[in-house]
This record gives structure tokens, sequence and C-alpha cells, in this order.
């Protein structure tokens, strides 16, 4: 999924102490990276931990974080080429400090657990590509909507999370088009979906995750990278168009100056500003339709 991204998911992601070495020098650790991530003013206390989800396929490694006081809406988050790693497990914990119990999941469970990258390593490596290649192949759309499945049946299971009020799905890179399937899988729970700088959601394939719009009752934001819309700029009116004629809210924008991969703050290529513009705009989405 999402091939057409490779050469831009080379461009844009380093390791984690990659990027800090380069970054802050004086800051050891991936976690000084993200650690500046601002929180909110009334950030509610957290607690997180690692869990092991079972899933048709085998047994899927990922964190899970909540408001430690509560029953709260729940958001499942699928990461980009590079995984479940210090920064989005960071993310995680933001977006849990806001009031939402939060899922990050290994979607390369099948082949490895993660963080599957050690310091110095990169995607745009031949041998790191050539290692993780495989393992993306397995993600077919199939493969992700039983994932879907077992994820969402895993988070309504937990006691920190409010069934009574909708569930959000998030997605980066290659995880937009798993926003989708997932959307469009468990309409009866997904009321809000976002991606940023995804790809591989609208295209002409017969089985293009947009064309799923019929099935699916969230409402979208969909942060486009100003270089993949140069690349592909039909992309977002074929999605604009699918939600339109299926009734679904969207908002889609193109965010200026930004390239691919420019929100997780590991990623070379990160853009502050504009990382925290669509941070912003996921919350009220999330308020809007949860």
């Amino acid at each position: 999924m999402c091939d057409e991204h490779t050469a831009l998911d080379n461009e844009a992601y380093l390791t984690d102490a990659a990027v800090t070495r380069r970054r802050f020098g004086a800051i050891a650790g991936a976690a000084g990276v993200v650690a500046m991530l601002p929180q909110p003013a009334d950030a509610q206390a957290v607690a997180g931990k690692d869990v092991t989800i079972t899933t048709p396929d085998g047994s899927c490694d990922a964190y899970w974080v909540a408001p430690r006081k509560g029953r709260h809406p729940a958001v499942l988050v699928w990461p980009d080429i590079m995984g479940l790693r210090p920064a989005f497990r960071q993310m995680a914990d933001r977006l849990a400090a806001s009031g939402y119990a939060v899922l990050v999941v290994n979607q390369f469970y099948r082949s490895t657990k993660a963080p599957f990258l050690q310091p110095g390593e990169s995607f745009d490596q031949p041998p790191v590509r050539a290692r993780i290649t495989p393992w993306r192949a397995l993600l077919t759309q199939a493969a992700t909507i039983s994932d879907a499945r077992a994820f969402v049946a895993w988070i309504d299971g937990q006691a920190q999370t409010d069934t009574r009020k909708g569930l959000a799905t998030t997605g980066y890179c290659m995880g937009g088009p798993m926003v989708l399937l997932t959307a469009a899988e468990r309409p009866d729970r997904v009321r809000a979906g976002a991606t940023f700088h995804g790809g591989g959601m609208a295209t002409d394939k017969p089985d293009s995750p947009h064309l799923r719009a019929p099935q699916m009752k969230a409402s979208f934001l969909i942060a486009v990278a100003e270089n993949d819309d140069a690349k592909n700029p039909q992309e977002k009116e074929l999605l604009r168009t699918a939600f339109a004629a299926a009734g679904l809210p969207a908002e889609i924008e193109v965010y200026a100056g930004t390239m691919h991969g420019w929100c997780p703050p590991d990623s070379r290529v990160y853009n502050a500003a504009q990382a925290e513009k669509a941070w912003g705009r996921q919350l009220a989405l999330f308020k809007r339709a949860l």
C-alpha cells in the first residue's frame, strides 16, 4: 500500500537517534526530539502501557494510553512506514492528555516487533529498505481490514473506552489508506478519520480505498503535503468528490510549504508550525464528530 510514496519516505524519515544527533547534539536519545511537543493547557494525567492484541494472523504489539480517570472516546492510530516508535508514543501521550484513549499499533507485526530500526538506520538506506519492503507487501487491504476488526474490538473491550462515543482513526503516509478501510469496515464505530501526508487513498484501481466512501459514516480531515500534491494533484479531488457524493463532511487542505512526512517530530522534514495547525484541526474534528 502507498507504494508511490516510497521515494518520499526515503527523503522524509530518519531513525529517532539519527535525527537527535543532527538537530539536538546535546540531547541524548529520541525522547529529546519529541519532548518539545507542546501539551494542552488543561492536560489530563495519563497512563500508558505496552499491550499485545491477538489477531487472526498473530500477536500485534501496540501502545495503549489514556487518561488515568474516567472513560473516553478512543482513537486508533496507524503509523507511517517507520512504524511504532518513540515519536508516535509521544504523540499518543499528547492526544491522551486531551481526553482520548489511544491505541498505536505496529502494523508490521506479522514480520517484526517494534521498534525495528537500530540507531543510525534509516529507510533511505538500501539494506534497510530491502528489509522493510517485504513486510510492507504483507499489508494488503484484506490484512488491514482484518486487523482493523481486531483492533477496534480490543479498544472497545478496554475499561478506559467510552463506547457510547464514536471512535476516531488516524494515519500517516501509508496509514492513510488504512484509515479509509477502517472507516468503511466499522461504520458503526468510526465517526472521524484523519490522514496526514497520506498516499494511495484515491487511485485509478478498482479497489481504491476512496471507492468505499458509500460504506462510511465518518467526518474526515485530509492534511496534504504540498510536494505530494504537486506530484499527484488529482488525489485530493477524487477524495473530495467521493466524500461529497457519500454525504460525508471532509476538510481537505494542502498545507503550504510542507513536504511528505512533515507531521511526526522525528522527521527531517518536520514542519512545526504546520504540524501544530494540523494537530489543532484534528482536535477540532474529534470534538465535533465523537
